[in-house]
């Protein structure tokens, strides 16, 4: 197989590489206990994307957000990575590029210690791991790697993409379907990335 040495390609972390929202739904339930709230933590697993402050936001004031996010990730620590699997293709796109001889880099929203955690407890092993970034703000660390693409499940990942000038892939694995990425800049869809060692073949053909 050719070889590409300066081959970058970006993943987002949450229902792109990993299915998060086990995990998720346990911490907010570990949260609702300690703080004695009632924050729908199954139905908020199910919308990930957003960072976590945006989701606070509709629970705490504005001068308890800093705290309760800090209560958040301690508990994420321990229960986040227990509660994450590897979505369908996974391996397979990492060893796609790998193949190429190129690096994977997960940009995410997430905390970036706690994407490190959850990232070796399902086996994935990125050469560049940037956390704390949301929808167009991906764009930098995209722009910082000269990452061919992008793929990620929801619009903002489309949108970090188009900011950044590169091919935005969308999938279907988290809650956004195909005619809603495009919509929103997709250059392609995949209905999982089991698709992607074929789409990134035909990347790097053109």
């Amino acid at each position: 197989m050719t070889q590409f040495a300066d081959l970058v390609i970006g993943f987002d972390l949450d229902m792109t590489l990993i299915d998060s929202r086990p995990g998720v739904a346990d911490t907010f339930k570990a949260l609702n206990r300690l703080l004695g709230t009632s924050i729908p933590g199954d139905q908020l697993s199910e919308q990930l994307g957003p960072t976590l402050e945006t989701v606070l936001a509709d629970y705490f004031p504005p001068e308890e957000i800093e705290g309760v996010c800090d209560h958040f990730r301690a508990i994420y620590a321990d229960l986040g990575p227990k509660g994450s699997s590897l979505l369908p293709g996974a391996l397979e796109a990492f060893k796609a590029v790998e193949n190429a001889g190129g690096k994977n880099l997960v940009i995410t929203a997430k905390f970036e210690p706690n994407a490190h955690r959850c990232l070796d407890a399902v086996g994935l092993r990125a050469e560049h791991v940037v956390g704390w970034r949301h929808g167009p703000a991906k764009a930098d660390a995209l722009i910082e790697h000269s990452a061919l693409a992008y793929i990620g499940d929801t619009p903002p990942d489309m949108h970090a993409a188009l900011v950044a000038g590169i091919t935005a892939i969308g999938v279907t694995t988290g809650p956004w379907n195909a005619a809603e990425l495009i919509g929103e800049g997709a250059n392609f869809v995949m209905a999982s990335l089991l698709e992607f060692p074929e789409r990134l073949r035909l990347l790097l053909s053109d």
